[in-house]
């Protein structure tokens, strides 16, 4: 499955590159690459448990990965978003109006979007690309990335630390949830569609 060869890889990885590979794993994880970091933080506190890491180190490099992986999301948002909704937008039922519409949500609601997002699956891979459309306060936008990670991290390194050798747990039940966000968000984009062709109309 392909789980399992992620997870065996992701372990692998870290096992060989410390530190720096959870740094790495946290950053692609934040944008919107498929490395789950159900399995890379629990198995970093799994090895904390073991002695081979250090609380402070995981929670730093993990989180200092997850803001670079999430202001290059930004980024592309920032300075791709607008010229590739006016170039694209139509085939993907995107238009200007959907970016004003991006933006005063942004505006109104970014922090706490920003905040929450960190802890629901899926959507932490995205987020920061609205947010970079929407061009939220980057200070602001990097404050509330920073908490949210830094919090989610710390949980997964907790419970990877408590559960040991059973830290795969998470995984498991992290994919559950990730079914259902999928199945919510095909349902919200249908009616996204569907509303877009009756306003078009």
């Amino acid at each position: 499955m392909i789980a399992e060869y992620l997870v065996s890889y992701i372990t692998s990885f870290i096992s060989w590159g410390g530190y720096p590979a959870i740094f790495l794993l946290m950053a692609l994880e934040s944008m919107i690459a498929p490395v789950p970091s159900e399995a890379v933080m629990p198995f970093a506190g799994f090895l904390i448990g073991e002695g081979g890491f250090s609380w402070e180190s995981v929670i730093f490099f993990s989180t200092l990965g997850s803001i670079a992986g999430s202001l290059v999301s930004y980024y592309v948002g920032a300075y791709g978003g607008k010229p590739a909704i006016k170039a694209v937008g139509k085939y993907f039922f995107l238009d200007m109006h959907d970016l004003e519409v991006t933006e005063r949500f942004f505006n109104r609601y970014g922090s706490l979007t920003i905040f929450v997002a960190r802890f629901i699956p899926v959507i932490r891979h995205l987020i920061s690309i609205p947010a970079g459309i929407g061009r939220m306060d980057i200070y602001r936008f990097s404050f509330y990335t920073v908490i949210g990670a830094c919090c989610w991290n710390s949980f997964l390194a907790y419970v990877g630390y408590t559960l040991k050798n059973n830290w795969e747990e998470v995984l498991r039940y992290s994919q559950l949830i990730d079914v259902i966000i999928i199945i919510a968000l095909l349902g919200a984009m249908a009616f996204f569609i569907h509303r877009h062709k009756k306003r078009r109309k």
